[in-house]
């Protein structure tokens, strides 16, 4: 199983570091989702032209913007969504509720519940967008055991939040079927927040791609932490699954900030 795992690494690294020198544009189809407190959620399906035989994988992506800002149609996201349609991906880019969206105090330490709230919005309709996508699998040709979630910054907190909490049967994550597992996790500039320490899982998380700056200002390289609770980055999260065996690849740019999102 391990080797199976680390082969799902090699291969999202051979579909996610060359994306930039390709830009396809591919077919876009919007669909209606979800409707949650009034507003209504969507999703891009990009999509090439081809005819396939066998169902496609899928990639999920959540943009960033700090849970207040963002759009799942940002341009600059074009040429990764057409790399890996190129590649015989389905693409699909979702809405989520902006949960710090018109909070007026900003969070920190002693005021964790904005963030823990448009975390939990987002991870939510994530698993809506995922139950959608499983739902009308067969239509959209898709192979479900084949659905890789990715994300920047805000998106790439819920992506790395979504699988921890499904891996550990949360609450949370009951909306989705309980043996569906996502394929792969891919982070641009992520961390997960957890009340309950050090995030550890239950059931091992899905070989994860984890890309960021060691000067970021805006979600932590490493952690900030009080006592239990705290926000955990990438550099503590990929030593975890060095330590315990997780398929996982690391990219640490030097002296970056929150560009690498």
């Amino acid at each position: 199983m391990i080797l199976k795992e680390k082969k799902i690494v090699i291969s999202l690294l051979a579909f996610v570091l060359p994306f930039f020198l390709f830009a396809v544009t591919p077919q876009k189809e919007t669909r209606l989702f979800a409707v949650k407190d009034g507003q209504e959620l969507k999703m891009d399906i990009h999509s090439s032209d081809s005819v396939f035989s066998n169902s496609q994988p899928c990639l999920m992506f959540v943009f960033g913007g700090g849970f207040m800002a963002g759009s799942r149609e940002g341009k600059e996201y074009d040429a990764f969504f057409g790399h890996f349609v190129d590649k015989g991906f389905k693409v699909v880019s979702i809405d989520y509720r902006l949960g710090m969206k018109g909070v007026k105090k900003a969070p920190g330490l002693f005021n964790t519940k904005p963030i823990q709230n448009a975390i939990a919005l987002a991870v939510s309709d994530l698993y809506s967008a995922t139950e959608y996508l499983l739902q009308h699998a067969t239509e959209l040709n898709i192979d479900t055991t084949r659905i890789i979630i990715s994300g920047s910054s805000a998106g790439a907190i819920t992506v790395l939040q979504a699988d921890y909490e499904k891996r550990n049967n949360k609450p949370s994550a009951e909306l989705l079927p309980r043996d569906f597992r996502y394929a792969g996790v891919i982070s641009l500039a992520g961390a997960i927040f957890s009340t309950e320490g050090f995030p550890t899982y239950t059931i091992p998380p899905a070989p994860t791609l984890f890309f960021h700056g060691s000067a970021d200002k805006l979600v932590p390289y490493n952690q900030i932490r009080f006592f239990r609770m705290g926000m955990f980055g990438s550099k503590p999260l990929a030593a975890h699954f060095k330590k315990h065996g997780y398929p996982y690849v690391f990219y640490s740019m030097e002296n970056i900030g929150h560009d690498v999102s």
